[in-house]
């Protein structure tokens, strides 16, 4: 029988967290001015700030404030995934549509990692505002992880799966926590970031 995060495993409880620390430190030291240059052409392409700030369900359920690159016009609905956007493409700006094509907008995460806020590799944090993928969260204890940069159901669908098919692959990640699955998800999704494969707003 496969124990579960919380209850054992020295991966889940303590090597992954060092790893988080770790190799997102060498990310923000190695990604420092490629970072710096992309806030300089986001603050060209538009008006507002490089970063944008929201507030998302971590660990526990718990609210925390998660960092990504500002892509759209300061005019979009800041509580709406942008999936359920009317039309969001016209609330994206030019920058903003290469970084979310590369997924570069991600990239400020790192500080949520670092932090302590975030993992690496986990289920992506929700906005508050998503209710019904709270509960299904709730029910199902998904909240004992640390949200991730990129998860399970990233390399499975993204936003293209609904909410039930999202959950049981965030369950089975839940069920299966170990190095090798990590590595795995981060090579899946660096593929898919350099294919572009299942590139849809979130």
């Amino acid at each position: 029988m496969k124990k579960q995060i919380g209850i054992g495993g020295i991966y889940a409880r303590f090597v992954k967290r060092a790893l988080d620390v770790l190799f997102s430190i060498i990310l923000l030291l190695l990604l420092a001015f490629p970072m710096l240059i992309i806030a300089v052409f986001i603050r060209a392409d538009s008006e507002g700030k490089a970063i944008f700030k929201q507030r998302r369900r971590g660990r526990e359920g718990k609210v925390f404030v998660c960092y990504k690159f500002r892509t759209m016009y300061c005019n979009a609905p800041p509580y709406t995934p942008a999936s359920d956007f009317d039309g969001y493409e016209r609330y994206v700006t030019r920058t903003g549509r290469f970084l979310r094509r590369t997924s570069l907008d991600e990239l400020p995460q790192l500080f949520n990692v670092l932090r302590g806020e975030m993992s690496l590799v986990g289920p992506r944090p929700l906005i508050c505002e998503e209710k019904d993928m709270h509960r299904l969260r709730m029910s199902a204890g998904v909240y004992r992880l640390r949200p991730g940069i990129t998860g399970m159901a990233q390399v499975r669908g993204r936003n293209l799966l609904d909410d039930a098919e999202k959950i049981k692959n965030d369950s089975y990640y839940l069920s299966n926590l170990r190095m090798g699955l990590d590595l795995k998800i981060l090579f899946i999704t660096l593929l898919k970031v350099i294919k572009k494969e299942g590139i849809k707003t979130e």
